[in-house]
Parts: C-alpha cells; sequence; structure tokens
C-alpha cells in the first residue's frame, strides 16, 4: 500500500488525528509557557512588594578597635565596591546599582533627661542630600569641641526629624550631652523631613525617619529618634561605647529574578555570606544581614504547591489526550486492516505492514505535533523543558501505539478471529497485578492522608503518583466489573417480548473490549475535570473567607486616634451607610503578669448586623465582663486590666483570631460595654459609599474594603494562573470525553451500520434503530460518568492534607470543597447529548444505505 493512496482513501480519519495531535501539542506546550511565566511575574512581585529591609541584601560592620573605625566616605565607598566584586555570578543580576551606606549608634542616651527616657542616636547616611529636605534651620557642617566635666569631647552638628520636635522637644540650637560614662555632645542645627516617604530605602532607615516607642515591661517609657550628620561628623564618630554599626545596602533587582533560579540564588547568598564573615579582622567584623532567604523560601512553598497542582492536572490532560489520538489511531489502523491483510497474505512481511501503519501514522501526527509546538510560542512566558518534551512523546507515543496494534493484528497472515463473541478471561497474573495496583493506591491515599503535608518545597513524587495511582484503580475496577451487572441487563431483557432492548444490549456486552479504551479515557477525563473544577470553586469559597478575616467588614475605616461623636454621626448620615459598628485597638497592660497584650473592644451586637451576609462567624460573649483570649494568654481566670480605667474580666474560652484586627499572638476580645466611655478608633461599616466618600469625612483614617481585599488576593499572579488554568484543563478534558465518545461511535460505525441494515430488512424501524444504538453506547456513559465524577469529588479530599493551598487563597488553608452540582450536570448533559446526537446522526447514515448491498456484504 503506498503511502499518498493510503491518506486519500482515509483523509477524514488521518485530519481527525492531524487536529486531534494539534491541540494535544499546543495545549502541552503551550500551558507550561504561561504557567512557567506566571511563576517568574508572582516571584518579581513578591520581591517588589516586599519591604526593602528584608528584600535588600545589606552587609553589616561592627567595629571593635580602633583602626576598624571608618572615618570618611571614601573608605566607606570602597568597602561598598569590595562587596560588589564578592557578589556570586547568579546573585549579580539581582543586585540593582546604587544602594546606600550608613553608620549609626544604637541605644545613645540623652543626659539629664527626666521622666520618659530618650535616646538620640548619631546617624550618617551616605544619600542623604538626596533623601531628605531641610524645613528648619541648616544642614549639618564641621563638628567642632568643648569642655565637658574636665575633658575636651567633640560636638558633633546634627539635624533631627520633624516628628522628634514635637514629640521630643529637640528645637534648633539645643544641645544634647549623649552617653553615660562617654560623652558626645550633639548640636541640633536643623529639621529635616523626607523628600519621598514612601521610597523603600526608607524601611532601612525608619529609625531616621520617625520616632519609635518603646515600653519596657519593667522600666519607664522610652523615645528613640536618630539624627543625621554631615560626612565631616564622621571623623569624630567613635565607637568607644560599642554601639556603632555600619551598613551597605546592595539593592535588590528583582526583575531580573526567575522561578527556575530560585535554588541558584540561595546556594549563591550562602556563598556570599561565607566570602563575608572571612573579611572580618580583630579590629572589624562583617555579616551579611537580609531576609532574601525567608521570602524565596516562602516562594518556593507557595510554588511548589502551584506546580504540584499543575502536573496534576496537566499529567491528567497529557494521559487523556494520548488516550483520544490512540482512539483516532485505532480507527485508522482497524479502516486499514483489510489492505493490510491482503498484502500481508500477499507475501509483506510484517516489518513492511508495520512500517505502512507507522508512516501513515507519522505522516499524520508528525507536521500536527510541529504545528502545535509552533502555536505555542505565541503564548508569553519562558521555555521550560516540558515544552520540547511533550509535542514529541506524543508524537513518538502515537506511532508506537500504531505499531503495536499493526503488529497483534498481522502476525500470522489471514489471522482471522471474532473478538465480538469470544470472552476472553483475564490470567491470574493480570488479575493479580490490578488487584495489587488496587491496593498500593488505596494504601497510598491513606498513607498521604496519615502523613500531612510534607514540609518540603521541593516537588513530592509520591504527591504526584497517589492521583494516577487511584484513576488507573478506578478504571481497573470499572473495567473488571462492568460486565456483571450488564449481563443481568442482558438475561432480563431476554426474558421481555422486545428485540431491540436484547439486541443493544447483547452487542454492548460482546463489544465490551473494544469500549475498554473508551472507558479509560473517559474515567481520568470525567476525574480530573471535575476535580480541577471543585480545586477552583474550593480556592474561590476560601478567598471569599480570607477577604472577610482580613477586613472583618464589608468596610473597615481605621483612624490613628479616637474618632469624635460628631464625626461618627457624620458617618452614620452619609447616603449609603446602612449599618455601623464601633470598636476600640490599643495595647493594655494584666495587673497581675505585666503582659502588654493588644485588645479589641466592640460592639458585638452591631458588628453582627453589619456582616449579616458574611461567610464567617463572629464570636460571642457571655456578659460584657467575659473576654476571649489567645491561645497565647490562655490558662487564666478572672484578671484586670488597665485600659482607659482599671476593668476586671473573667476569660470566657480561646479565640483564634478576630476578624480584621489580630490573628497572632497576644490578644483579647471585649464588649465595647467595659468602656468606661463610648470611645472608638475603628469604624466597621455596611452599605453602599465609596471609600473616598469615607476618606473625606474621615481625613485622618485608612479606608479598607472586603471587595477591595477580595480583588488583592486573586490579583497575585501564582493565584490567577492556577484558577485559570484549572479552568482551561476543566474545559479541555471535557472536550476530550465528548471526543472520545465520537470516537467510539465512529470506531464501531461499520460493524453497527451492517447489522442495522440487516435488521431493517426484518422490519426494524427507524426509532428502534436509535434506541439499538442508544443501547449499545449507555452502558459505556452510565457505568463510568458515575465513576468518573465520584473520584473528582473524592480526589480533593485524598490529597487535602498532602498539598498546602493557603498561598492561592490568602493565607487560609482550603479544607472545604463543597461539590457544586454545575460542572457534574454539564458533564454528564454533554455526554448523554453526544450519545444522542451520535444515535441520531448514525440512523440516518444507516437509512442511506441500500439493503441488497447490506446482505450481500452479510452474505459474503
Amino acid at each position: 500500500m503506498t503511502i499518498p493512496l493510503g491518506v486519500r482513501a482515509h483523509a477524514g480519519t488521518f485530519a481527525l488525528i492531524a487536529v486531534l495531535t494539534a491541540v494535544a501539542c499546543l495545549l502541552l506546550a503551550g500551558l507550561p509557557r504561561t504557567m512557567q511565566g506566571s511563576f517568574d511575574q508572582a516571584l518579581r512581585r513578591s520581591l517588589a512588594g516586599a519591604p526593602a529591609v528584608r528584600a535588600d541584601v545589606a552587609v553589616t560592620g561592627a567595629p571593635v578597635l580602633p583602626p576598624g573605625e571608618l572615618r570618611s566616605r571614601e573608605l566607606f565607598e570602597d568597602g561598598g565596591r569590595r562587596w560588589r566584586r564578592l557578589l556570586p555570578e547568579p546573585l549579580r543580576p539581582l543586585i540593582g546599582p546604587g544602594g546606600h551606606i550608613s553608620a549609626k549608634t544604637s541605644r545613645t542616651p540623652v543626659a539629664g533627661a527626666s521622666g520618659v527616657r530618650a535616646f538620640a542616636n548619631l546617624g550618617w547616611l551616605s544619600d542623604a542630600d538626596r533623601r531628605v529636605e531641610w524645613v528648619g534651620g541648616r544642614a549639618p557642617g564641621r563638628p567642632s569641641t568643648m569642655e565637658y566635666a574636665g575633658s575636651t569631647i567633640p560636638v558633633i552638628e546634627v539635624g533631627v526629624v520633624e516628628e522628634a520636635v514635637a514629640r521630643m522637644g529637640l528645637r534648633v540650637g539645643r544641645t544634647l550631652m549623649l552617653g553615660e560614662s562617654v560623652h558626645t555632645a550633639a548640636k541640633i542645627v536643623g529639621v529635616f523631613k523626607a523628600r519621598d516617604p514612601a521610597d523603600r530605602a526608607w524601611s532601612h532607615d525608619a529609625d531616621v525617619l520617625h520616632v519609635t516607642r518603646i515600653v519596657p515591661l519593667d522600666a519607664p517609657e522610652e523615645l528613640h529618634t536618630t539624627t543625621l550628620m554631615s560626612d565631616d561628623g564622621l571623623g569624630a564618630l567613635t565607637n568607644r561605647e560599642r554601639t556603632l554599626s555600619y551598613r551597605w545596602v546592595l539593592p535588590l533587582d528583582g526583575r531580573a529574578a526567575n522561578a527556575l533560579g530560585v535554588p541558584g540564588v540561595e546556594a549563591a547568598l550562602a556563598e556570599f555570606e561565607r566570602q563575608v564573615d572571612v573579611q572580618g579582622t580583630g579590629s572589624i567584623t562583617y555579616r551579611v544581614v537580609t531576609g532574601l532567604p525567608e521570602l524565596l523560601a516562602a516562594f518556593q512553598a507557595a510554588l511548589s504547591a502551584a506546580q504540584t497542582i499543575m502536573y496534576l492536572v496537566l499529567g491528567g490532560l497529557f494521559a487523556v489526550a494520548l488516550g483520544v489520538i490512540a482512539l483516532g489511531v485505532r480507527l485508522l489502523t482497524d479502516r486499514m486492516e483489510l489492505t493490510l491483510a491482503l498484502a500481508r497474505a500477499r507475501g509483506a512481511s510484517l516489518r513492511q505492514v508495520a512500517a505502512a501503519g507507522a508512516a501513515l501514522t507519522a505522516l499524520a501526527v508528525g507536521p500536527a505535533a510541529l504545528l502545535g509546538y509552533a502555536l505555542s510560542y505565541l503564548l508569553p512566558g519562558p521555555v521550560p523543558p516540558i515544552v520540547h518534551a511533550g509535542p514529541a512523546a506524543v508524537a513518538v507515543a502515537a506511532v508506537a501505539f500504531a505499531v503495536t496494534r499493526v503488529v497483534l493484528a498481522h502476525r500470522a497472515p489471514l489471522n482471522e478471529r471474532r473478538a465480538d463473541l469470544v470472552a476472553a478471561r483475564p490470567s491470574a497474573r493480570r488479575l493479580t497485578v490490578e488487584a495489587l495496583v488496587v491496593v498500593l493506591a488505596l494504601a497510598g491515599a491513606y498513607l498521604l492522608r496519615a502523613r500531612g503535608p510534607s514540609g518540603t518545597a521541593q516537588q513530592d513524587p509520591f504527591l504526584l503518583l497517589i492521583p494516577v495511582a487511584l484513576t488507573v484503580a478506578a478504571a481497573l475496577i470499572t473495567l473488571r466489573c462492568h460486565p456483571y451487572p450488564l449481563r443481568l441487563f442482558v438475561r432480563l431483557a431476554a426474558r421481555g417480548r422486545a428485540a431491540v432492548p436484547f439486541l443493544g444490549l447483547a452487542r454492548a456486552a460482546r463489544e465490551r473490549s473494544a469500549g475498554a479504551l473508551p472507558v479509560l479515557i473517559l474515567l481520568p477525563a470525567l476525574s480530573l475535570s471535575v476535580f480541577a473544577a471543585v480545586v477552583h470553586d474550593g480556592i474561590g469559597t476560601t478567598q471569599q473567607v480570607a477577604s472577610w478575616q482580613r477586613v472583618g467588614a464589608p468596610i473597615k475605616l481605621t483612624s490613628e486616634g479616637n474618632i469624635p461623636a460628631d464625626v461618627v454621626d457624620r458617618v452614620r448620615r452619609a447616603p449609603g451607610v446602612e449599618q455601623v459598628a464601633l470598636a476600640l485597638t490599643g495595647r493594655v497592660q494584666v495587673k497581675a503578669t505585666g503582659e502588654w497584650p493588644y485588645a479589641v473592644a466592640v460592639d458585638l451586637a452591631a458588628w453582627r448586623r453589619v456582616n449579616a451576609d458574611a461567610p464567617i462567624a463572629l464570636p460571642e460573649l457571655s456578659s460584657k465582663s467575659s473576654a476571649l483570649l489567645s491561645p497565647a494568654l490562655d490558662s487564666r481566670g478572672s484578671f484586670e486590666i488597665t485600659w482607659l480605667s482599671p476593668v476586671r474580666l473573667n476569660a470566657q474560652g480561646v479565640i483564634d483570631a478576630v476578624p480584621g484586627f489580630y490573628s497572632g499572638g497576644q490578644f483579647l476580645l471585649v464588649s465595647q460595654e467595659v468602656l468606661p466611655w463610648p470611645a472608638a478608633d475603628t469604624l466597621l461599616i455596611k452599605g453602599d459609599i465609596t471609600p473616598a466618600e469615607l476618606a473625606r469625612l474621615v481625613p485622618s483614617a485608612t479606608v479598607e474594603t472586603q471587595e477591595a481585599a477580595l480583588a488583592e488576593i486573586r490579583a497575585d499572579p501564582l493565584t490567577g494562573t492556577v484558577r485559570s488554568t484549572m479552568v482551561v484543563v476543566t474545559v479541555a478534558l471535557g472536550a476530550y470525553a465528548l471526543v472520545a465518545i465520537v470516537l467510539s461511535l465512529v470506531a464501531g460505525a461499520a460493524g453497527r451500520a451492517r447489522t442495522v441494515s440487516l435488521l431493517r430488512t426484518l422490519g426494524l424501524s427507524d426509532r428502534q434503530a436509535r434506541r439499538l444504538t442508544l443501547l449499545e453506547l449507555l452502558p459505556v456513559v452510565l457505568v463510568t460518568a458515575p465513576v468518573g465524577l465520584a473520584l473528582g469529588l473524592s480526589l480533593p479530599a485524598a490529597l487535602g492534607p498532602g498539598v498546602d493551598m493557603s498561598a492561592f487563597a490568602g493565607g487560609l488553608p482550603v479544607t472545604e470543597h463543597p461539590p457544586g452540582l454545575l460542572t457534574p450536570v454539564a458533564l454528564a448533559a454533554g455526554l448523554g447529548l453526544c450519545a444522542v446526537l451520535g444515535a441520531y446522526a448514525h440512523t440516518a447514515m444507516s437509512r442511506r444505505r441500500a439493503l441488497d448491498a447490506a446482505l450481500r456484504v452479510g452474505d459474503a
């Protein structure tokens, strides 16, 4: 048989295989690209959104002896260049230009301060001229000296931030005596403010920009600020009290980061830390301070969960796509069977016959695989190795399947057989292997649930194999068990007077070996599509809960201070506002233990009215003197706190979180009735009012909304990719399930048409012909669909303990997977509709077949 003749003779089947191959290769090569691109985007976004003090790489130096002290800008800049030269190659693309250097003292007390203890640290920033603006006095200049307690001490000119003038009384012209045993004078000559308070670099120097308030448990309140000096002041900055430290900040530029390079970056950071550590001498020590490893570890954990889910659904898509292509190849080889049998009978070798089948199949799948692979490059994203491997595997598997079928069918010339009349019993060895697969799948699922999360950011092969094993086990059980009820129905139909039910069910029973492949395709297609849909819905539901937990109400308005009663009334009367609940937050002191937990006093009844339709449950207090405590404050009965006034409370129980306020640490929830007067710094609002309007009513407040929190959670690239891929895979698997039904119809079309034509000579009507076709198809759908749906609904519960999807749901664990009815009903309806349409189409085609031709064919 020549190849062009074979293509012309089987053009429809040839084109079908080509289309299926092109679509499969496009999905298998394109989805990993978009996924990897979203992984990179998520990494870059997480690095860009993290505070600079966590993401940047900083080298700190602690001078121990005077030779280790740096007294000029040039020495600091030389150090910065040295650290950049030491950067390992994988880390260099992530370090951007610029950065800054600082020198600061810590816990430098102001001598003579009474009451509140004041600390004014001396600081120098290499880029202060760019980052600060002088709004009072002048910029610091050269230091001088003065006599103090019989010795000469340096007088360093400094500037202070505006906040320190208001809170600490540090005004221009004042001279501060700093230190305890070794004194230094600081003369305030100017007042500054930040040119751009939103500049990420200020997270490294928040002590310069703001006054820090510290409340020790056993000491008076402390106020800390860091002043700024000029370059000339470095010459007088010493470490005689061991409080001086240097910092070189190497800014992180996450635009060059990619998810595949994270392990290399982590190794490079460890090497850089080692290199910096050995640069220390007896006069100064160095170390690397950065939160980048923790950021990368958190991203790796989320990435691992995303990759696990993605590989699960993509692996299922790959298997189902191969199965559907195998159905097409089987259809092609079946239609070539007479031609190849004739060639074999005329002396063609088995190798020649197999080569003809392989060549025709390769001609169908080869160019189509290349086309799908080429089309995948239209999608954005990098190219992981699976992009190349997927299309190649599809083409090789399709050709290998064709060769295997041809070889098995034509091992001997004219090997006629009637597989539809003989039910071959499986061997004991095969039954043992199948039983072992089922037992191992069930044992693996049990161990997965008992083990819980793997606790590693790497891919867990055990986790990836269990769903495949469960699907294979379910398919084997279905294939072995479905003949028994089918035989029962055949016997029942044989007792009836109607011939159509018996003929349809009997034909379905005889064709069960040919229907094994459709079952093996339909079951994973249905189960994985339902699994993807259920996980998608579970993530969406948990995201809703997480957004409510984060905000605590449809709208939350938080003020820096107490909100006056007239302002509260103005908010209540604002158009669109339906309900308002008052809350007050702050730190309270537990008298018996001296602890300083956070407290929330809220009007719980009003809060419930605000959250009437929310998917979260609010706590309840049995009385106005009751309190719910966090786990860190548990194990106490009656206790007294100081908050506006002394209050005695009774511990009612433990609460893990207060929605919208606190979810960790030491905190307690009380009724607003315990307050001596109705104070509030937070308003929980229900209504249709814009955040801009609320900000106008309360200018000093910040406004959060549940809708904005939900949008922020869903805007994460990693989360969006997981959910969108779930949707694409669900649709693709559903489409493949329908294609499998169509191919099953087409594969048996010739024999079915001959049977129907012969029965028409005996008086079979068109209506009976349609019923006959439906009865032949329905067992596959009716047996496979419930099993696939049940397996898809149970997979999230089986995998739930091993896959942490909290990273995609706002930090909450995705424990609830409510089985929605839309996807199962849509899939079942689609399969049923496809079977009905196939029956009508087949009947219409059979009607056009001449009865005399059918009889001649049957006689032959």
